[in-house]
């Protein structure tokens, strides 16, 4: 995903054809999602519906087809905030919050008068902890302190599911790759990086994989190269999205996607609740 030239600082998330005028706009069909209740619905949730277009890549590097993803995407005056929101909640959680400093009251030694006080010469001291003097205590340090912030599950699955439609919809943003695991008979780096040169990807440039099943040969052929990041749905992050400059997926990762964060896709919450109307019904 190319980044934008107006702002080469900012991600390549916000370049894409998601946040462009409207006149160059992909249509989009907005929905409403609202939760299955008994008589009461909650406050509907509007996300729009973008489909992509991906092709399907050989191991050799042939093209073989294509698939598409139809995800959840946020509506385009709201995507940058949703998910701006979620990569800030996923960065301050990661804070441990651990670091502390010792006050002149709480460090150790200091006790004693280091010297008279007239008749030196020297500034009024009353205890070498002070925090003009070197061990002495820190005036306004930091404390142990709780960084976590809240986020509702909902939110957060929108704003996953708005990048990758955003990667997808760029030109040469994603790809599909058949299923590779069983290729590599031993782990080799060298035959992994030429697997990427036959796929047009290119090992300066930040790739992220998602595979339903990584093989161990998979895994440690391509751990040693800096720029790729070989995920999991469990391991899947907004981060390493937003970071990759290129999507590389498989068609089992893409049915994963579709039924995840398709549109048809039902949250959690409203699977308990059709089940709990079909057992209030039967």
């Amino acid at each position: 995903m190319a980044s934008s030239a107006t702002a080469p600082n900012s991600l390549s998330f916000f370049s894409s054809s998601l946040f462009l005028s409207s006149s160059h706009q992909i249509p989009k069909t907005y929905i409403s999602v609202a939760k299955f209740g008994f008589g009461k619905v909650s406050k509907p949730l509007s996300v729009a519906s973008q489909l992509a277009t991906l092709p399907i890549i050989s191991f050799e590097g042939e093209k073989v087809g294509e698939t598409y993803l139809d995800l959840k995407t946020a509506p385009e005056d709201t995507a940058r905030a949703v998910v701006h929101r979620a990569i800030v909640t996923d960065l301050q959680n990661k804070r441990r919050g651990t670091a502390s400093t010792l006050t002149r009251g709480e460090v150790r030694g200091g006790g004693i008068k280091p010297y008279a006080q007239k008749k030196t010469g020297n500034a009024r001291r009353g205890s070498q902890r002070t925090p003009l003097r070197p061990g002495g205590g820190v005036v306004f340090g930091p404390r142990p302190k709780d960084w976590s912030i809240k986020i509702n599950r909902k939110e957060k699955k929108l704003a996953i599911s708005t990048a990758i439609s955003s990667a997808a919809s760029a030109e040469g943003g994603a790809i599909v790759v058949e299923e590779f695991g069983e290729k590599f008979e031993k782990p080799k780096t060298k035959d992994f990086l030429a697997a990427m040169k036959r796929w047009g990807l290119d090992p300066k440039e930040k790739a992220m994989f998602l595979m339903i099943d990584v093989d161990e040969n998979v895994d440690k052929s391509s751990r040693n190269i800096g720029t790729l990041r070989m995920l999991t749905p469990r391991t899947l992050n907004l981060f390493d999205i937003l970071n990759s400059d290129k999507l590389v997926l498989t068609p089992a990762a893409v049915d994963f996607l579709n039924a995840r964060y398709g549109v048809d896709a039902l949250d959690e919450e409203d699977e308990d609740d059709t089940e709990g109307s079909e057992e209030a019904a039967a």
